[in-house]
């Protein structure tokens, strides 16, 4: 019995992975409001946000880009199409992927090594890296200071926005933390935990070193959006009847704000009421509230007078 409570109190670390795996996407984005591309890269880590199986990124040297870091398993598919409303609004975006099992450091040392390969090639407007839920998680640690790998590119300009982030732990996965629990257990809870979420298992709790010492963001980031989402009483799926069957709730306010990373200057929060697949879209839902901090934090630029409609036109078949 207790075992059979470990387990399923376990299982709710994954909540994130094991909904919504359909990969959706177009064949390409629409590159007619893109700067001219002068850069066709095979980076390891990076790929454009579409269904292609061409990893090949195009992009202009003279203009910014931004990453994309999805959330575990991709769990949220369509944060993908984030890069279609970025290149409507003129802004060049790439995807960044990795294995949701690995070790949140090895997946953060990705994206270091990804970011200072782009550095080197785009020379102008710097690099925002947006990541979305486990995703925030990596992001933000691919960005510190106080660690053996760090971003080398010296003129690289960083701007950070982090999505339903976890900052604080899971607290689902406090048993996986728990030197009592794993007493308990008779050495059991550690096979599980490594089970149900790979590598990473020990990084997401509350007592980790990845968690309790967030480190110091790098010089070179000018700003942190940290974007909370109140997911309290949302919902991700409705039936005929118009109840409930699907509740959009992965991490509460407490998970998301933490002293360590909000103490820092840089750091700006903004609390957001919405569900946790809501916030960045899915079959049912546009990212209107998403699109809407970007905008006004100058992540995204603003939409053009006359194109409103024209947007909302690319929403309806992006969501």
């Amino acid at each position: 019995m207790t075992r059979i409570f470990i387990l399923f109190s376990i299982l709710a670390v994954c909540s994130c992975t094991i909904q919504n795996r359909v990969h959706v996407g177009s064949l390409e984005i629409d590159s007619a409001n893109l700067p001219a591309a002068d850069l066709h890269l095979n980076i390891p880590g990076l790929r454009p946000c579409t269904n292609s199986k061409d990893n090949t990124i195009h992009l202009s040297s003279r203009h910014p880009v931004t990453i994309l870091a999805h959330g575990c398993l991709d769990s949220t598919a369509r944060f993908r199409a984030l890069a279609d409303v970025f290149a409507f609004h003129g802004q060049q975006a790439v995807c960044f992927t990795y294995n949701d099992r690995d070790s949140l450091m090895k997946s953060s040392r990705e994206l270091i090594s990804a970011i200072d390969i782009v550095s080197q090639h785009v020379k102008a407007g710097g690099i925002t890296v947006i990541g979305h839920s486990m995703g925030g998680l990596i992001s933000r640690k691919a960005l510190i200071a106080d660690r053996q790998t760090i971003v080398k590119s010296p003129d690289v300009n960083l701007r950070l926005v982090t999505i339903s982030a976890p900052f604080a732990g899971i607290s689902d996965a406090r048993l996986c933390g728990s030197p009592t629990a794993l007493i308990l257990s008779l050495g059991t809870l550690i096979p599980i935990c490594k089970f149900i979420s790979g590598d990473k298992w020990h990084e997401i709790t509350y007592a980790s070193d990845f968690i309790r010492d967030p480190g110091k963001l790098l010089d070179k980031v000018e700003r942190h959006v940290k974007i909370v989402t109140d997911e309290k009483g949302t919902c991700r799926k409705y039936n005929d009847q118009g109840f409930c069957t699907e509740d959009d709730y992965v991490f509460s306010n407490a998970e998301q704000y933490y002293l360590p990373v909000d103490r820092e200057p840089v750091v700006t929060n903004i609390e957001v009421k919405s569900g946790h697949v809501e916030i960045v879209g899915d079959m049912n839902t546009a990212p209107l509230k998403l699109i809407q901090v970007l905008q006004k934090e100058g992540v995204m630029k603003m939409t053009e007078a006359g194109r409103e409609e024209e947007l909302k036109a690319l929403l309806t078949k992006l969501y």
